[in-house]
């Protein structure tokens, strides 16, 4: 069968592991299509694992499986799970990494800022992998990406049931996903969601967040102040601000990078007054 399986992972290209996990697959179904999303996330960062995901699933054709093994939980009770969407499937460990996956109103950041176990909409269902009977076994405790993670998904690109694989739950673990919000004096704070490898950075602020074309916007990042908003990355000079690709406002350095000009990292504050 034709089934697109993307991969997302923090394996890197150095090693051997990302190459057992497309073996497995391809071992069980042979005939599907492996689409790799990021394999350089972070190390065990669960946060930029779920924007990455995010920002590329919504283009992939229905009913496309997304494989993510990000899990510093291995081997621990963390469940592995498939969520069904209406669009898609994803198979991963619970662990947050689909919090973007789940409709927004369904992940306001909780208080005291720890994952949640979130209840799961009409549309949505969830499977606890629970069933041997399609993992490698003996499963390894250290790489359940190649031995439970990779066959799942090999054997739900097959048609398998859902059901089949474990028993049905109700809610999945999802972040506390970084929202702007307004200050006393009605700035607009956000912060850096992601860097990537142009060196841009990435903010919480969406397009959406910010008033209409005739507003004079000031972007604020550390000792650094930008004056409007560019369209495009090749105009201007030093820092710039934009609406990315992804639908969030970015901060720019043309033919440089702008998190080492900054200095900045994943969770700097950023600010737009206006």
């Amino acid at each position: 069968m034709g089934t697109i399986i993307s991969l997302t992972t923090d394996f890197g290209w150095r090693d051997a592991y990302l190459a057992a996990i497309k073996g497995t697959i391809l071992g069980i179904n042979p005939e599907v299509t492996l689409v790799d999303i990021c394999h350089t996330i972070e190390a065990q960062n669960i946060l930029e694992t779920a924007f990455v995901l995010k920002t590329a699933c919504d283009y992939f054709p229905p009913d496309t499986i997304h494989l993510v093994v990000v899990d510093p939980g291995v081997g621990t009770e963390r469940r592995a799970i498939i969520l069904r969407t209406p669009t898609a499937c994803f198979v991963a460990p619970d662990n947050g990494v689909l919090s973007y996956v789940i409709p927004n109103h369904l992940c306001r950041p909780p208080l005291d800022n720890t994952a949640k176990q979130v209840a799961l909409e009409a549309g949505f269902k969830a499977v606890n992998i629970t069933n041997p009977q399609f993992w490698q076994t003996p499963p390894s405790t250290t790489f359940h990406g190649r031995d439970i993670f990779a066959p799942v998904a090999a054997h739900l690109s097959l048609g398998i049931p859902l059901t089949e694989f474990g028993e049905e739950i109700s809610s999945v673990t999802l972040l506390p996903l970084p929202q702007p919000y307004r200050e006393a004096d009605g700035t607009l704070a956000g912060q850096v969601l992601y860097i990537d490898s142009f060196g841009n950075l990435i903010t919480s602020i969406k397009s959406g967040d910010l008033p209409g074309s005739g507003a004079l916007i000031k972007v604020v990042i550390g000792n650094h102040v930008i004056q409007g908003l560019n369209r495009t990355y090749a105009t201007g000079e030093g820092l710039i601000a934009l609406i990315g690709s992804s639908g969030y406002l970015e901060i720019a350095l043309p033919g440089g990078s702008a998190g080492k000009f900054t200095g900045s990292i994943a969770g700097s504050r950023v600010k737009v007054r206006w």
